[in-house]
């Protein structure tokens, strides 16, 4: 059976967890098929695809447009598949932050008429060099908010990818 991973990214993280996705789909025994919807597709085919798995970060409480786009329009094919959406966040890496990303992920969904049969929020990451003055204040003073954590240190990762393998791994075996 085939797996299709489809993802949109914007400081590539998201990225990066959907190559993860691949691999922990491939070591299970799964063909996968990974798309980036934020590249020029105009039809993508899901002839011979058993399960849908879709991420995409969150920026400015939306994820990507080219990603909701996606959903939207392949709709009908996904309904008829099994699915697990992704939806990845700062906010989903503090208590204080989950019912915010839980939010973006319902608006999400919303917008699109999608429901699809699993959901779950993954914490993203902080990647300084994608930001400019403005971005580094957001992230910092909104996104962050009471968080000892400090933008300009660097990129640092709270993806929990044990956590990660669980959620995907429990979505391909059931």
């Amino acid at each position: 059976m085939t797996v299709l991973i489809a993802y949109g990214t914007v400081e590539g993280q998201t990225a990066k967890i959907a190559r993860f996705i691949n691999d922990v789909a491939r070591e299970s025994g799964y063909e996968t098929k990974l798309i980036n919807t934020g590249d020029q597709i105009r039809h993508v085919s899901l002839a011979g695809v058993g399960m849908v798995i879709l991420l995409a970060p969150v920026h400015e409480r939306r994820h990507p447009k080219l990603f909701e786009a996606f959903v939207e329009t392949q709709r009908d094919a996904l309904v008829s598949r099994k699915s697990l959406m992704l939806s990845v966040s700062l906010k989903a890496a503090f208590a204080r932050g989950r019912e915010d990303a839980l939010d973006y992920l319902t608006e999400m969904l919303m917008r699109t008429h999608f429901e699809p049969d699993e959901t779950a929020l993954v914490a993203g990451a902080v990647r300084p060099e994608n930001y400019g003055y403005f971005e580094e204040e957001i992230v910092q003073h909104v996104v962050l908010q009471d968080q000892k954590i400090d933008p300009r240190e660097g990129t640092r990762e709270f993806t929990d990818w044990d956590a990660l393998r669980e959620i995907v791994e429990t979505f391909l075996n059931k």
